[in-house]
């Protein structure tokens, strides 16, 4: 990627505001027949561009809360990310993850709105008891525990509710062993697992790349992988970005689509972007 000036044009979406919200009501549907409990519905946007995208791509880390905020590329590829998330940390044998669910402006009404909201608080803890599950097949049998539950972080210009789940990991976990249990996080997928993942192959209009999975670093003694939400992903033609939600049988389709904009919005600010056509 040649040092050039940056030109970034409007932002594509892969799918209508209309199709998405048509996700969010078929994820309802397959709720009310109890195929699954929840369903993370993620949409993608690419946007073409001309010139050195680096520049841009590293403000993404100055992001507030971008606890997994950093770029990594290659030839004719890059990826920054603005993560908050922990997917998992390991230290002294210890495990933790920190899922997020529930999104509200980050002002005082938008901070009451989202402890009020019963839907929020539902859709999180669901993933709570998700996350617990997993780490409970490399733990120490009586170990996981919930440290903190439904604590409101700042993200950009967003309050998200996030929790700490955590484990003493068994004598011998290793490091597949324990990416099997954790991945794909259960926060970007829903619950049961497997079903989700089944619905998100059917309804999400292209592949999630290089979002949804980790960032982070594996040293001999312990890991800090953080869930590659808020991230962007260039090729040598275009920028990618991926934006999405949870949905519960309490969801509003108008609502989430709106969700997912709010999550993508500082992103494409800083990227110096256009809105979506």
């Amino acid at each position: 990627m040649a040092s050039a000036q940056f030109v970034l044009e409007p932002w594509i979406p892969s799918w209508t505001e209309s199709d998405h919200a048509e996700a969010v009501a078929a994820v309802r549907d397959a709720i009310a027949v109890g195929d699954v409990y929840q369903v993370n519905v993620v949409g993608h946007a690419a946007a073409a561009y001309a010139g050195d995208p680096v520049p841009a791509l590293k403000r993404l880390a100055g992001l507030r809360g971008a606890h997994y905020g950093g770029l990594i590329g290659g030839e004719g590829w890059a990826i920054a990310c603005a993560s908050p998330e922990t997917l998992v940390r390991v230290r002294a044998g210890i495990a933790q993850t920190r899922p997020i669910k529930g999104t509200a402006k980050a002002t005082e009404e938008g901070r009451a709105q989202l402890l009020a909201s019963a839907k929020e608080r539902a859709e999180h803890v669901m993933i709570v008891d998700l996350e617990r599950n997993d780490l409970a097949h490399v733990a120490q049998i009586g170990s996981v525990r919930v440290d903190e539950l439904f604590a409101l972080k700042h993200w950009g210009d967003l309050w998200q509710a996030e929790s700490t789940v955590t484990a003493r990991l068994r004598p011998g976990v290793g490091l597949a062993e324990l990416l099997v249990a954790v991945c794909p996080g259960g926060s970007v997928t829903g619950a049961p697992k497997l079903a989700a993942l089944a619905q998100i192959a059917r309804l999400e209009p292209v592949g999630r790349g290089a979002s949804m999975g980790a960032l982070g670093w594996v040293g001999p003694d312990g890991l800090d992988l953080g869930l590659t939400i808020r991230t962007v992903a260039a090729t040598p033609t275009q920028l990618h970005l991926w934006a999405g939600g949870g949905i519960t049988w309490g969801s509003d389709p108008a609502a989430e689509v709106a969700e997912a904009a709010a999550k993508a919005a500082p992103i494409k600010a800083l990227l110096g972007g256009h809105p979506a056509r």
